[in-house]
């Protein structure tokens, strides 16, 4: 593709001096930004002189995301397709609930001879096939919904022997949403001049396997940009180790942004 005059490659972005202008591609659709409005109209130019490409104007829907705009900034959610996914599970008519996991509920899994069990031996399997959809589904909605990470680590770890009580703890996190579809992510009017980084820890969170959780996120300005959820790769041997080892995850996010 030739690219407006000025410009230089760096993966998908185009600069020139100070201005950017990114192209994020998904097979045939196209979402195109940019700090110059006139560089955008450039770049617009460009992919029509090379492709066939149909403008549809200003954002509204991309890849399952709305967005919405307001005085207050711009709103990232994916009301519609929670009310899919609610509709094709049946629970349309399902009560909603106010948290994603019970309290003080853990899930855990037992390894014995490199099999993975559910603790109880009178819960029966599940469909595999069934709950591996259904965690990838509801995976896509932290992509707004960063507060369902944690969950959903917790429950990745039944993807080859799922059972009962796991599906049941999944469908959960469905119905929690249900009693909020509009919630997602707010990017603020307001001055981005900072990136803030919060993190913890969850100390031996697997009862069976002594392993801790590291969660982060980072904000650029008052956006969230950036979260995670994730088990540890190493047992820690007491909780300043495991916030030190948390603090290092954040700070590689960090770098990488910086």
């Amino acid at each position: 593709m030739d690219f407006p005059q000025g410009f230089q490659r760096q993966g998908e972005n185009k600069k020139v001096g100070h201005d950017i202008v990114v192209i994020l591609i998904y097979v045939d659709d196209l979402l195109l930004t940019g700090s110059n409005l006139e560089l955008i109209k450039e770049a617009k130019h460009s992919l029509h002189q090379q492709f066939k490409v149909k403008d549809l104007g200003e954002l509204r829907y991309f890849l399952g995301i709305e967005v919405l705009r307001s005085k207050h900034g711009v709103l990232l959610n994916q009301r519609k397709y929670t009310l899919e996914l609610i509709s094709e599970l049946g629970l349309s008519g399902a009560k909603p609930v106010v948290t994603p996991l019970e309290i003080n509920q853990k899930l855990t899994i037992l390894e014995f001879d490199k099999v993975a069990c559910w603790s109880s031996t009178v819960d029966p399997l599940v469909d595999l096939t069934s709950y591996q959809k259904l965690i990838g589904k509801v995976l896509y909605l932290t992509v707004t919904r960063p507060e369902i990470s944690f969950v959903f680590q917790s429950q990745s770890q039944f993807m080859q022997a799922p059972k009962r009580f796991p599906m049941e703890s999944t469908l959960r996190v469905v119905r929690y949403l249900k009693n909020a579809i509009g919630f997602g992510i707010l990017l603020k009017i307001s001055p981005m001049h900072s990136l803030t980084a919060f993190c913890d820890s969850n100390w031996g969170a697997f009862p069976v396997t002594r392993r801790s959780v590291s969660v982060y996120l980072v904000k650029l300005g008052d956006s969230l940009i950036s979260w995670k959820s994730k088990k540890q790769h190493t047992i820690s041997r007491s909780n300043a180790e495991v916030e030190y080892r948390s603090m290092a995850t954040v700070v590689v996010e960090l770098t990488w942004l910086l």
